[in-house]
């Protein structure tokens, strides 16, 4: 039997934050939501048991309920110390001397299902299993601030988790260890290691992005992994089964990546609403404009599934040449539309638990000279979504936004004039992303789209 034991017991205090680093929130979920995911849905995991101070019981059980979570059989409450979580399952695993307990921190919310299926299959081979990366850098021994010893780095490991330990192991290691007057906590295949030293520890490969959530700089590493890892969203399949009866909402579906998502959509099987200035006359700048545009597709659907903003405009000129309306125009389509098809899409998506996506810019990450207004409206977007997703998610609303690279659009050609067509994505590239994006379970996200 393999139990996978998520240990969420600390408190947090390095990250400054109020709740426990574990509660952070990034790509729509909690840190701890998303370590709980990776075993959940792994096939060698039989049981999860999510250890958990006190004071958050009921923020775990409200957890378990809505992400509809099947394998986690155990809350148990964890103590001051990391050890004592760890001792926490051993206990309650008592009677389960042959099973497998797989250790987890809760702060690692990227560990792959690559990472735990190799744990899982050395315990058949070993009683005690680590997980390891590498050191790029060089290790030094240090006492009073003066280095004593430098080891090979050759021989170096930076260890991770998951860590696996057949019960009846673990649980004689902790049994002597306690029994130290001496005794310092480790990790747990230190105490085995020094405790239990006739067994032997398996190494398992890590990997980099198995990080740890621990300093308040890793919150932005953290959200760009996630991003990263957004790319198997190209992977999800599209089919006329998952997307026949689904209607799609698009602002600015008449030229460009709009229209191409407005032919994409139609094509597999999508009803289609286009809105624009040039189409219809529709100004998403204007909240009554876009209300009325809704208002008109949900009486003749009675339901909208998706809804896309692509409109927008780009005036590449230094600020203090650039005509003052061609501001605002600026300001007021690619921020204030935005806020307004937001605003007015609430009532629906709620009904519908539907997805709402936007567009960014790879400007949005560095404002450059001659991008002022239209760069500070993008990276705008990137926190608007992120914050909006977060606000939704108890709606079961998604909300992300797409970043592709240079794209080869009238509004491109209109500022930059002809480039290489094998330079650019094409649109049509771009459109499927966003329909499969809109198929994915993400949130919060920047998508990516590369040639």
């Amino acid at each position: 039997m393999n139990i996978a034991v998520i240990l969420a017991g600390g408190v947090g205090t390095r990250l400054e934050k109020s709740l426990p680093k574990q509660f952070f929130k990034v790509a729509g979920k909690m840190v701890i939501e998303h370590a709980v995911d990776a075993f959940e849905k792994n096939e060698l995991i039989d049981e999860i048991a999510i250890v958990i101070n006190n004071h958050y019981i009921f923020m775990v059980e409200d957890m378990i309920i809505k992400n509809g979570w099947l394998k986690v059989k155990r809350i148990l409450t964890g103590g001051k110390e990391r050890y004592h979580s760890s001792l926490a399952a051993i206990n309650a695993y008592h009677d389960f001397k042959s099973a497998n307990l797989i250790f987890h921190d809760a702060a690692r919310p990227l560990v792959s299902q690559r990472i735990i299926n190799d744990v899982v299959k050395s315990m058949d081979n070993y009683n005690a299993v680590d997980v390891a990366i590498n050191s790029a850098d060089t290790i030094i021994e240090v006492e009073n601030d003066i280095i004593t010893t430098i080891p090979n780095r050759v021989k170096m490991r930076r260890g991770q988790t998951p860590q696996g330990f057949k019960q009846e192991v673990i649980a004689k290691a902790y049994e002597r260890a306690l029994q130290d007057e001496n005794f310092k906590a480790t990790d747990d295949c230190g105490i085995v290691s020094k405790y239990f030293p006739e067994e032997q520890i398996f190494v398992v490969d890590g990997e980099e992005v198995n990080m740890k959530l621990t300093y308040p700089e890793d919150t932005y590493l953290l959200d760009k992994l996630f991003q990263l890892r957004s790319v198997e969203i190209q992977n999800i399949q599209l089919s006329q089964e998952c997307l026949a009866e689904k209607v799609m909402v698009v602002f600015g579906g008449s030229y460009g990546i709009g229209k191409s998502v407005v032919d994409f959509g139609i094509s597999n099987g999508v009803r289609v609403y286009s809105f624009s200035r040039s189409e219809n006359n529709v100004d998403v700048s204007n909240m009554e404009d876009v209300k009325n545009a809704l208002g008109k597709v949900f009486r003749i659907e009675k339901k909208i599934d998706f809804i896309i903003n692509t409109a927008g405009v780009l005036y590449k000129e230094p600020l203090g040449t650039m005509n003052y309306q061609n501001i605002l125009d600026s300001i007021n389509i690619n921020y204030l539309g935005m806020v307004n098809i937001t605003l007015a899409s609430l009532a629906y998506l709620k009904e519908s638990k539907g997805h709402i996506l936007f567009f960014t810019s790879s400007s949005y990450t560095r404002g450059r000279a001659f991008y002022s207004i239209y760069s500070s409206t993008k990276a705008a977007t990137v926190n608007f979504v992120q914050a909006i997703s977060q606000e939704w998610e108890t709606f079961d609303i998604k909300v992300n936004c797409i970043n592709p690279e240079r794209t080869q659009t009238s509004m491109r050609l209109k500022n930059f004039g002809s480039e290489p067509e094998n330079t650019l994505l094409k649109p049509d590239t771009v459109a499927l992303r966003c329909i499969q994006t809109l198929l994915s379970n993400y949130t919060g996200q920047v998508i990516d789209v590369r040639l």
